[in-house]
């Protein structure tokens, strides 16, 4: 008989990333995974050759050097920062550190799929909560919670819907929380939100024992391939992370591009002022056509099909796939008649709204 997993394991569906190609002959548009379309900063870039110079060398295993940067950038104490193998494998960590067999993890029906994922890995049970207009909803939220619940991943903003939970709603979330849940603040697209009553939780995690933020390097750095992420917490939180992460969790390549691309503020501005281009353009134009687009504060935006008679999304994932345009298909988070697409660079984006335009008169065609 085969060795047996953890019963949680086997309830666990494989995470599936974006496509990278849909086997188009042409030139293809790949906007399924929330990448930087301007790349990362040439200083990263630079940094990342020059350390294939002492590839024989193990890292830092403490990233003394990428959780200065951070501290720099954003004014914390890199003592309070963990570095991890992006921010999943730091959603692990906690997952790992603190939930028990029988112990409650609360998130809402449309978030990352990594917090179930995370969840189940550490033999915990999942408990969904409803979102309201596709976004978390605090009261909802609160009504979950069981004398067994120890986490709560709250994703500000959240992916895939671009939805966002405002500052005092996140604080009279924690407020309310029980003593000893701990709150789990993903905040991987802060740097794209542009509304005044957003905080990604840097003070929430600096002035409690019990909240963590968590953020990556994948987005707005465009640092996607190296898996960058980090996590701020209390002095108690952080020992804890650091006593189940693995030694030499980010590479020394990473902790050099990263230390580049959190220094090069120019490129970054560069990276937020084309999605601010770009983010209300593409919804007035795909709305233009007839498809709904739910308000969206991140680098990406989801399209209704059930907003126009006989659209599907399915059918129209596989004619802008022909067409060389790359979407995701989000059904694994229950929204099976959406498709969530990537602000691209400005090609991308025009053969996208072309390609979406194309498909909404073949439906009138037929």
């Amino acid at each position: 008989m085969s060795p047996q997993p953890r019963p949680s394991v086997l309830k666990i569906a494989p995470y599936v990333p974006g496509r990278a190609s849909a086997g188009h002959a042409g030139k293809e548009h790949k906007l399924s995974s929330n990448e930087n379309p301007l790349g990362p900063s040439p200083a990263a870039r630079d940094a990342f050759i020059a350390a294939a110079s002492a590839l024989e060398r193990y890292p830092d295993g403490g990233a003394a050097a990428l959780r200065e940067a951070i501290a720099k950038t954003y004014g914390l104490n890199a003592a309070n920062i963990v570095c991890g193998n992006g921010s999943d494998e730091i959603l692990g960590l906690i997952a790992n550190a603190y939930l028990s067999p029988g112990d409650e993890a609360v998130f809402t029906q449309h978030a990352f799929l990594m917090y179930r994922i995370a969840t189940l890995a550490a033999g915990g049970t999942p408990v969904v909560v409803d979102e309201t207009d596709l976004a978390a909803d605090v009261d909802k939220i609160l009504d979950a919670v069981t004398p067994r619940t120890k986490l709560v991943f709250l994703a500000n903003p959240n992916n895939p819907t671009g939805s966002y939970t405002s500052a005092t709603e996140v604080r009279r979330l924690r407020d309310a929380l029980p003593e000893g849940v701990l709150l789990v603040i993903d905040a991987a697209y802060a740097e794209y939100v542009r509304k005044n009553d957003y905080e990604a939780g840097i003070e929430l995690a600096a002035t409690r024992q019990d909240t963590i933020m968590t953020r990556t390097f994948s987005k707005i750095h465009g640092l996607a391939a190296l898996r960058i992420g980090w996590a701020y917490a209390s002095t108690e939180i952080i020992d804890t992370l650091h006593r189940v992460r693995g030694p030499f969790n980010v590479n020394a390549a990473a902790i050099a591009a990263g230390v580049a691309a959190i220094g090069d503020r120019a490129h970054v501005e560069r990276a937020i002022a084309h999605n601010d281009r770009w983010l209300p353009e593409l919804t007035t134009r795909i709305e233009a056509i007839g498809f709904r687009v739910p308000p969206s504060v991140g680098n990406f935006v989801l399209i209704d099909f059930a907003s126009v008679d006989g659209a599907d999304a399915a059918a129209a994932d596989a004619f802008l796939g022909a067409r060389g345009i790359i979407l995701r298909r989000v059904a694994g988070y229950g929204l099976p008649q959406m498709l969530r697409m990537t602000i691209g660079d400005d090609e991308a984006n025009e053969a996208t709204i072309a390609a979406l335009q194309a498909y909404r008169e073949s439906l009138s065609a037929s």
